[in-house]
């Protein structure tokens, strides 16, 4: 582990690599799993004042569960988005080769929103634990993603690289320098 200000970071995201391949995948993160995808507690109002500008790019089923779960569920008092009928995101939307896309992510795309996704979603693969001291930056390993990780290999980009824009948009700029500063260190270091 690697400590950079108050985050902790898995050497994992330096060393792995990864790229989204979504004509491999059709997007299968946001329709797998058991649990929708976390959300902070600073995106819950958000949610609520983006919904009506997102609601139009939203499939009929996912505007149906959100009306009856709500905009997110809580279980165990993590805060994520809401799921249709347990499993799809009920913010996915898919193009005409049946890929899964966000819808949310659509309203942005088309001007009408100024938030991308949920934070979670942009940073993945990676997750970042919050604790009152630190938060941990770690790696998330995910079958679904071997194509992902197969293409990241082939185009050498490091997991961090991958997310940079999520990583800037959680931390900031001067800490993603910082560690891609440190990452130099460290792969020069693990090379030797």
């Amino acid at each position: 582990m690697i400590q950079l200000g108050k985050t902790i970071i898995s050497e994992e995201i330096i060393e792995k690599e990864f790229v989204c391949n979504l004509s491999a995948c059709k997007g299968a993160c946001c329709i797998d799993g058991d649990a929708g995808a976390p959300l902070d507690e600073s995106e819950l109002q958000i949610m609520m004042d983006i919904y009506p500008k997102v609601k139009p790019f939203l499939r009929k089923d996912g505007i149906k569960a959100i009306e009856d779960q709500g905009l997110f569920t809580t279980v165990d008092g993590e805060h994520e988005t809401t799921l249709i009928d347990g499993k799809d995101c009920a913010y996915v939307i898919f193009d005409d080769k049946n890929t899964a896309l966000c819808g949310i992510e659509e309203a942005y795309n088309q001007g009408e929103i100024t938030w991308k996704k949920p934070i979670s979603c942009h940073l993945y693969p990676i997750r970042v634990q919050d604790y009152s001291e630190f938060s941990a930056v770690n790696y998330h390993k995910w079958e679904i993603c071997d194509d992902a990780c197969s293409l990241g290999k082939e185009l050498q980009v490091p997991v961090y690289k991958f997310v940079k824009q999520a990583l800037v948009r959680k931390f900031g700029e001067n800490w993603y320098a910082e560690l891609e500063k440190t990452a130099e260190e460290y792969l020069k270091f693990k090379n030797k």
